[in-house]
């Protein structure tokens, strides 16, 4: 059972009671409000162990999910205030889906007020937000309750059914027939989490896609805190923020309280079992989240959506006080890293050291490598956002972090179009002042 939070004060941790594992299978609206309260909250060092629900898709054709996502509700760490971080250790990320749908979407004119992923509304009866129910299978099974109308928002321009084997390592996509089989069942296929409102999008029955296979390695596609302003789910990045600006529904924003969000929204698939990271606090009690798992996806996610799927998730907290960032940081697993930015080896050690001494030069640069995320509405905005904040945390120029990006990392992209990695090389005393260096060698070891 979910552990609510012993207080009123929404979004602070009590301080009478903390849990050492916090258990979670309640979910938002598809807003994060900093406002609402937090389960929880756990321990410093503590467990949260969730139970998630698909992202993407099924919130796409469910217009009462106002964020695009369905993520699980919030959960307070004690101790964490605003201008600290929370260190987010992945422990395990397991699906529990037997299948999904997916593929390139399609907007629906006339079923939504400026944003299809936030402000669903029905073309016959105006319902804003309509609860709907499903009527038989296909691409127009999803109805108004209120009046019966085809209340979609998306459908497919070209998708797939793919069902997994029993121990979710490869999945097969499937013709006609078998789509149809298992749109029947969809939300038994999915494995719904029961408080899950989501209408499965298994139920479309997509099938254009025929005897591909594809390789499962699970990731999150959201994970991260409570922005300090309400936020659509979706929308907590630069990228998908940025349709917020001058929006005509209720959550619309202007440019300058973009700074609000928090960046959890990153769909990078380096965000996966074994991988660290490090979250900004910007509201009193952190308020982690997560959801939109993906069974897979290649880097960008150019079709816009992936394999989203249900799953359990166990993670592990830790506050770092006073760790000012603006968005993530993450320590991939080191098969993750860019060649470049990958721990020096022992052998690799000597022989630089010898040429460094051949050219007079007494001591070489201890480093380890670190990632920082960056988002914006393109690309090119994104890798600014994270060149700037690579550099204030490290207190250096961006003209330094881009040479050592450049000779001891790389710019990857999470999302197209505009989540993206800055990862390389750090030096280690500069890591050690921001209270990095233990979880860095932790994952990688000593520099």
């Amino acid at each position: 059972m979910s552990l609510q939070l012993e207080t009123e004060v929404a979004g602070r941790a009590s301080t009478t009671a903390s849990h050492e594992t916090v258990f979670v299978d309640q979910y938002t609206n598809g807003i994060l409000d900093p406002h609402k309260p937090m389960l929880g909250p756990v321990k410093d060092g503590g467990h949260i162990i969730a139970n998630t629900a698909p992202g993407c898709w099924g919130p796409m054709i469910t217009p009462e999910i106002r964020g695009g996502h369905e993520v699980t509700m919030p959960v307070a760490v004690v101790g964490a205030e605003i201008g600290d971080a929370i260190v987010i250790r992945i422990k395990s990320i397991t699906v529990t889906s037997l299948a999904t749908a997916s593929g390139n979407d399609r907007m629906m004119e006339g079923r939504f007020l400026g944003d299809p992923f936030v402000a669903g509304k029905c073309p016959e009866c105006g319902t804003l937000y309509p609860k709907t129910v499903l009527r038989g299978i296909g691409q127009s099974a999803v109805r108004c309750a209120s009046c019966g109308a085809d209340a979609t928002p998306f459908t497919f321009t070209n998708g797939y059914t793919i069902a997994f084997d029993a121990n979710r390592t490869v999945g097969v996509t499937l013709d006609q027939p078998a789509a149809e089989q298992i749109a029947h069942n969809a939300r038994d296929y999915a494995a719904l989490p029961e408080n899950s409102i989501q209408n499965p999008i298994l139920a479309f029955a997509p099938h254009d896609l025929v005897g591909v296979v594809a390789r499962l390695r699970p990731f999150m596609g959201q994970l991260g805190t409570t922005p300090s302003i309400p936020f659509p789910d979706s929308h907590n990045a630069g990228d998908f923020g940025a349709f917020l600006i001058g929006a005509p529904h209720e959550y619309g924003l202007t440019a300058d309280q973009l700074v609000h969000r928090t960046d959890g929204h990153m769909d990078i698939d380096a965000v996966r079992a074994g991988a660290i990271l490090i979250c900004p606090v910007k509201v009193a009690g952190g308020g982690v989240y997560l959801g939109d798992m993906h069974a897979l996806q290649g880097d960008g996610e150019i079709a816009g959506h992936t394999c989203d799927v249900s799953g359990a998730v166990t993670l592990q907290v830790h506050v770092i006080k006073g760790l000012k960032i603006d968005g993530p940081l993450l320590l991939p697993v080191a098969e993750d890293l860019p060649f470049l930015a990958r721990p020096l080896s022992a052998e690799e050690k000597v022989k630089a050291a010898a040429l460094a001494h051949s050219w007079g030069i007494d001591k070489l640069e201890e480093s380890a490598p670190i990632s920082v995320v960056g988002t914006g509405p393109d690309l090119n905005v994104a890798t600014d956002n994270g060149l700037e904040r690579a550099a204030r945390l490290l207190d250096m120029t961006v003209p330094e972090v881009k040479n050592r990006a450049t000779i001891t990392g790389a710019i990857e992209i999470g999302r197209n179009p505009g989540v993206v990695q800055v990862t390389f090389r750090a030096p280690v005393d500069r890591l050690e002042k921001l209270g990095l260096l233990p979880f860095v060698q932790d994952q990688y070891g000593d520099a």
